[in-house]
């Protein structure tokens, strides 16, 4: 009796996102099982779309069903890990089956419907290609010259016809051997070479007491498979990365595998280049800027078992390990770890999930934990460590404040404060390095009318547009539109516009005005565009090539140079006085990561912060690097006011056309939460809105939001899976999709 299989489908949308039953043909029984991915017919005619298995059954008597299509190689199929990942996605994030798998599985691993001969067959989303590879078979007597060299060229081993051709050695050549039989030849991909650059270079690490204490507490929970997560809180500087690689060493030893996540792909090429010196072609890499092939191979790599340890950003959280030992989290704090798309998952409780059901040691790690570990921690519920000092015992560094309102009064108009300036220039006079930090890019970042007032706004998106010199137009950073040439006269009263702020371009045309022998590289979303970019600018920076390092916050967190001894904080106001419950634990980390840059090896380091109010307490525990003081006064607001981790916040966007009918809806999913809390007794909730996201118009959509402060758990969860289907019902859906996000706390 044939057997049939459950099936999720590509392309469904939350109300008809459910398992469909299919006939498994007798040919292809063989290879179908849950996490297989398939091709079936959908819909009246029966248009071929992807699956992915989750279940295979017995069939029901007198029930008729259709027959699977075709079914892609056992490679290709979800690990059980894997499939529970997908099925937990789909429960926790309100996103579809296959939206989920897209999530868990790289683009290149994936297949996707065609017809061959007529009939619907899978093929693969990625095409290698391909060349042939030549090696040696026997020896003839008599070669010409051209074809002693091919034969002396294989004399290693097999090589590939690129490669051959490269050193003068034609095909013809070689085609005429193989006709021979003094060389055979086969089909392969094309090799693709990742991360060569970086050579294996083992050394003995040495801790040093502070640290050596906490790998004696971390490593003995490797062996304990209900082992606590644990939180690493240590000052900038005090020598977390040395302790990981050990705790890697202990894990690889113990037979297992390691997964170390950072938080921004700029982190990405120096924690690449430790961990490459120190366990060389084991590590395996998973990140956005790698291409569909490149990524491809790497996780091939991990899944047949080729890597032991991965290291990449949010993404590579779904690393296909099966024998996971350990995993780290870098800077756990960055709000990157949270995806903004569906399914808008955070890595972090991924990584929990995955860290439970394995056996795994997690742990998160930084100098400025978020304040739900930090709390988390303080209850018992997870381990806390610490390392209170620099690795090299170097006193942190020495901070100033530099008072813009000061340095306006004098009639400074610039970006650049005259304290600033005057340690850049003792910088430059002893060839040490400096960084500062401008979170934002483009020349300048507000076009005013002098007559009526008004910004210029992006046309889709209710935001201002910035100034980019280099290109001379203005451009919007939400939708990518532009203007060129760049205006002058207002649109709507035709008076004239007055181009006003500061982003990094303009920073560095100051900077090259007020230091004419500086050498300056600027690091931001525009200067870093190009492949590889972060790894070359970083790597020339380190090399000493340039003086002065600015850039926008992907400068501000683990990254280590020895001659950099001062760090510049500029326009930090804007966050400081930014919406969200998050906005002073935003600015606190990114001050106190930055701060912490300077003075890493031999010279002392000193900062200097750039703002309005120098007497903020924020900024001013900040300066001291005091987390400990910090987190009591934070703690104590978020408890007053009901915020994580009292509560979990749970952001229901809407999102359409017509700001009247987004209103609208948003105000009948409300009716439909209130009416199933009502109906419930178990679901405590604070219902707030709608309300306006901040930006309330993205590429010609308005956004509105209820934001709702609850307990975030099964119950909970099922009610709004409830109030989804009321929505649907309703036909709400034709007036503005519905996103349902536990992480959106930047918008609050």
């Amino acid at each position: 009796m044939p057997l049939v299989a459950q099936v999720a489908v590509s392309g469904a949308t939350i109300h008809f996102d459910k398992l469909y039953s299919y006939l498994v043909p007798q040919l292809l029984a063989a290879r179908v099982y849950p996490g297989s991915m398939v091709l079936v017919p959908f819909g009246r005619g029966s248009k071929a779309r992807m699956g992915v298995v989750l279940n295979v059954q017995q069939p029901a008597p007198d029930v008729p069903l259709k027959e699977l299509y075709d079914v892609a190689p056992e490679q290709a199929c979800l690990s059980p890990e894997l499939l529970a990942l997908v099925q937990e996605l789909r429960e926790h994030t309100f996103c579809t089956y296959y939206e989920a798998v897209k999530a868990v599985i790289p683009y290149g691993a994936q297949y996707r419907a065609c017809v061959e001969n007529g009939v619907p067959k899978l093929k693969k989303q990625l095409v290698r290609h391909t060349q042939w590879v030549y090696a040696q078979a026997q020896k003839l007597e008599k070669l010409t010259k051209k074809q002693q060299q091919a034969w002396e060229a294989l004399a290693r081993g097999p090589l590939g016809q690129d490669t051959l051709e490269r050193m003068s050695i034609s095909r013809d050549v070689l085609e005429r051997l193989v006709q021979k039989g003094a060389l055979h030849r086969e089909m392969q991909d094309k090799p693709l070479e990742l991360y060569r650059q970086y050579a294996e270079q083992p050394q003995m690490i040495q801790l040093s007491p502070e640290q050596q204490s906490v790998y004696d507490i971390l490593a003995p929970c490797m062996e304990r498979p209900d082992a606590k997560p644990a939180l690493l809180y240590g000052v900038t500087g005090s020598g977390k990365t040395l302790v990981f690689i050990k705790l890697i060493e202990r894990c690889l030893a113990l037979g297992r595998q390691a997964l170390v996540l950072v938080p921004e792909i700029s982190l990405t090429p120096q924690m690449i280049r430790r961990l490459k010196a120190q366990f060389g072609q084991r590590v395996a890499v998973q990140h956005s800027a790698l291409n569909h092939t490149e990524r491809l191979l790497q996780w091939q790599q991990i899944q047949s078992g080729g890597a032991d340890v991965v290291v990449g950003t949010r993404s590579a959280v779904f690393a296909p390990l099966e024998k996971l030992g350990l995993i780290i989290i870098d800077e756990e704090q960055e709000h990157t770890y949270q995806a903004e798309n569906a399914p808008r998952y955070d890595a972090r409780e991924i990584a929990r999930r995955r860290a439970i059901r394995c056996g795994a040691l997690l742990v998160l790690a930084s100098a400025t934990p978020s304040v739900e570990s930090f709390y988390a921690a303080k209850q018992g519920r997870m381990q806390l460590v610490q390392l209170a000092h620099r690795y090299n015992d170097m006193p942190l560094p020495q901070v100033y404040m530099a008072d813009m309102r000061t340095e306006l009064a004098a009639g400074n108009a610039t970006a650049l404060s005259s304290f600033l300036k005057q340690e850049l220039e003792k910088n430059l006079a002893v060839g040490q390095q400096s960084i500062l930090l401008l979170n934002r890019r483009g020349y300048q970042t507000v076009a005013m009318c002098t007559s009526c007032g008004q910004v210029l706004k992006c046309a889709s998106c209710s935001v201002p547009m910035v100034y980019h010199k280099a290109t001379e137009r203005l451009l919007c950073h939400y939708c990518g539109a532009s203007h060129h040439p760049v205006p002058t006269v207002c649109p709507a009263c035709g008076g004239k516009l007055k181009y006003t702020g500061f982003g990094t371009q303009r920073v560095e045309e100051q900077l090259a005005e007020a230091l004419p022998n500086a050498r300056i590289l600027r690091m931001d979303a525009d200067s870093t565009a190009h492949k590889n970019a972060h790894e070359t600018l970083l790597r020339a920076f380190s090399n000493g090539e340039y003086d002065i390092l600015l850039g926008t916050q992907m400068v501000a967190k683990g990254l280590d140079f020895e001659r950099v001894t001062l760090v510049g904080v500029l326009g930090i106001d804007q966050m400081l006085f930014a919406q969200g419950y998050k906005a002073f634990e935003h600015v606190f980390s990114l001050v106190t990561q930055v701060v912490g840059r300077a003075g890493r090896a031999q010279q002392p380091g000193r900062a200097v912060i750039q703002t309005v109010d120098p007497h903020h307490p924020v900024l001013e525990l900040a300066a001291k690097q005091d987390y400990p003081s910090f987190y009591e006064q934070e703690i104590a607001f978020r408890k007053l006011n009901l915020y994580p981790p009292f509560c979990v916040i749970c952001t229901v966007g809407f999102c359409g056309k017509n700001e009247a009918g987004v209103l609208q809806a948003a105000r009948a999913f409300a009716v439909f939460v209130q009416q199933e809390t009502q109906r419930r007794n178990d679901v405590p909730l604070r219902l707030l809105g709608p309300a306006p996201m901040s930006i309330v118009m993205l590429k010609e959509q308005f956004r509105y939001k209820l934001t709702l402060k609850c307990r975030g758990d099964k119950a909970f969860r099922a009610m709004i899976r409830t109030a989804l289907q009321q929505y649907d019902a309703g036909g709400w859906a034709a007036k503005a999709s519905v996103t349902v996000d536990f992480h959106a706390d930047a918008d609050l």
